[in-house]
């Protein structure tokens, strides 16, 4: 499945517009604006991008950004198609579109951890890979990051979705699990057990850093730029690595940065100020933005195991540390 739907993204996105990196110009003088396409709608968890726009880090590298937030695979298609420089996604697209002879590189490791978790109600006494066994769990589907987290947590413990039941029950996490119609759910670390408990619910979480080391969400490029521009990348990884300092050191202005881009984010105050905490947790690291060659070894290895790919690729052509500040 995530095979066609890759194939679907490709060629539609290539079909859209070319939108190559154009020069513009504001008070601050001309500057090199690009399309980012973000892979999910206008949310918190982008605070590190918000506060480097707001604090002008992005202008000081010559970039203004124009933020997409289409879909993850139509990014990916676009900047391995040449069409677009740049793009947020997560470690397996881009093993997957290298399999599919797309030059994606994954250039910054902006969440050092997989940010997947399984979730479940206290009472279902779900507390290792192990009670999973037997048990109905509800995800968006088998495509994405929650289903590929949750093949390699079933993995770490000797399982496979063999062992277990899925239920695809799209981005409905929350109400399936609150209603009992799930025995436990797959989602992010920083949004489906925040959203329950602030519901009042007492639920166990199992995180998939916990167990394996997975290449998780990150700043891709292509070949064609880093070789004709590796200015912008580095330009671009520098801003962002910094936007993500000013977050962790300050996080309550980046959250007040947040409610200019984020519509109504106020009206669940509570909540998405968690959401922010969490993820923060994410995003830390000795050195902003490096990859861990084991994180990649480990996402080959559960692709190969689910089928995804026909046999390991080679990960040192898939990521580079070379524009990391």
């Amino acid at each position: 499945m995530l095979h066609k739907l890759f194939l679907l993204s490709l060629s539609l996105a290539i079909g859209l517009m070319a939108c190559s990196p154009q020069p513009a110009r504001t008070e601050a003088g001309p500057l090199t604006r690009i399309r980012l396409p973000m892979g999910y709608i206008p949310n918190v968890q982008y605070a590190p991008f918000y506060v480097a726009v707001e604090k002008g880090f992005f202008a000081e590298e010559g970039i203004e950004l124009e933020f997409d937030y289409s879909f993850e695979t139509d990014g990916v298609a676009l900047v391995g198609a040449g069409e677009l420089p740049l793009a947020v996604a997560s470690g397996e697209q881009v093993l997957l579109a290298r399999a599919q002879g797309l030059p994606v590189v994954y250039v910054f490791a902006w969440y050092q951890d997989f940010p997947v978790s399984v979730i479940a109600k206290a009472e279902q006494n779900i507390n290792s890979v192990e009670d999973l066994r037997g048990k109905k769990i509800g995800l968006p589907g088998l495509f994405g990051a929650n289903y590929i987290g949750l093949q390699a947590l079933l993995f770490s413990a000797g399982m496979t979705a063999e062992d277990v039941t899925l239920d695809s029950i799209g981005f409905n996490q929350v109400p399936a699990l609150a209603a009992d119609q799930e025995q436990a759910i797959v989602g992010y670390a920083s949004n489906e057990p925040i959203q329950l408990r602030a519901q009042g619910f007492d639920v166990t979480e199992l995180r998939v850093a916990d167990a394996v080391q997975l290449a998780a969400n990150g700043i891709i490029s292509n070949e064609k730029t880093i070789a004709e521009n590796p200015n912008l990348v580095r330009g671009l990884n520098r801003a962002l690595a910094r936007g993500i300092e000013y977050t962790l050191a300050h996080p309550e202005e980046a959250y007040t940065i947040c409610l200019k881009f984020v519509e109504n984010l106020a009206a669940d105050d509570a909540v998405q100020k968690e959401v922010l905490t969490t993820s923060i947790e994410f995003w830390r690291a000795d050195r902003i933005g490096f990859s861990q060659a084991a994180a990649w070894i480990n996402m080959n290895d559960v692709l190969v195991k689910m089928g995804q790919l026909a046999a390991p690729l080679d990960v040192n052509a898939a990521y580079t540390n070379e524009f990391v500040p």
